[in-house]
């Protein structure tokens, strides 16, 4: 008789590896310099990159699943095309939903929701993972592969936010001043500390994400030929 083969089981380490992996050994802005540009853009508040990561994560986790479950239909000479298309029409789905339930953010935000369509990140998922792979893996690294960006994003908006401002803004809860109060010379500013307006530019990005990457690759001798 033949032995019946038994089905991965949902949790696995391989399958878990999917989701672990993009936070450090594959994460796609540090190690495959992927959605860099969101990464500059997006970071002045904690918010603004909050929010960002979870509508990434979501149109990659969605957009996985879909052309995963559609990889044995989809024409490979207009395969693009099709992605694409899904991939629009889950950005247009999720803008919708930030302006009508935070739109102060979605303003901020702008274009740069928009520009997910485009966003290397999840085309490069897609094509290189959800078309050669069942739904469930897809899943999976399309979560894996979204946190791991909105890891970066949070931790860059966490220090240009709070160096640049004094404060951390955070989705439902406010502006959180940990500094004190410049206007009323409360906390730090009682000691003349001075906000650091360079954190709140562009520029400051690149340093974060630059000294982001040197601690990665300093805590893992093995990326460092990456």
């Amino acid at each position: 008789m033949s032995e019946v083969k038994k089905s991965e089981p949902l949790f696995s380490k391989k399958n878990m590896a999917l989701i672990t992996n993009p936070f450090n050994k594959i994460n796609p802005v540090t190690i495959q310099v992927l959605g860099i540009c969101s990464a500059l853009a997006v970071t002045v508040q904690m918010d603004n990159a909050i929010v960002m990561s979870v509508a990434v994560t979501t149109v990659l986790v969605l957009g996985n699943l879909i052309v995963s479950a559609m990889r044995n239909i989809i024409p490979g000479k207009i395969r693009i095309i099709v992605q694409l298309v899904i991939v629009a029409a889950l950005v247009i789905i999720v803008d919708q939903v930030l302006k009508a339930y935070v739109y102060d953010v979605s303003k901020k935000l702008s274009v740069f929701v928009g520009l997910i369509i485009t966003n290397c990140i999840i085309m490069g998922r897609l094509e290189a993972f959800a078309l050669g792979n069942k739904p469930w893996a897809s899943i999976l690294d399309g979560v894996g592969n979204g946190l791991g960006y909105g890891l970066v994003l949070v931790v860059v908006a966490f220090f240009k936010e709070l160096f640049g401002s004094g404060a951390l803004t955070i989705p439902g809860l406010g502006k959180l001043e940990l500094f004190g109060n410049a206007t009323d010379m409360t906390g730090l500013y009682a000691f003349d500390y001075l906000d650091n307006g360079l954190m709140l530019l562009p520029p400051s990005s690149l340093f974060l994400v630059a000294i982001y990457i040197w601690v990665q690759k300093a805590r893992n001798p093995e990326l460092q030929g990456e």
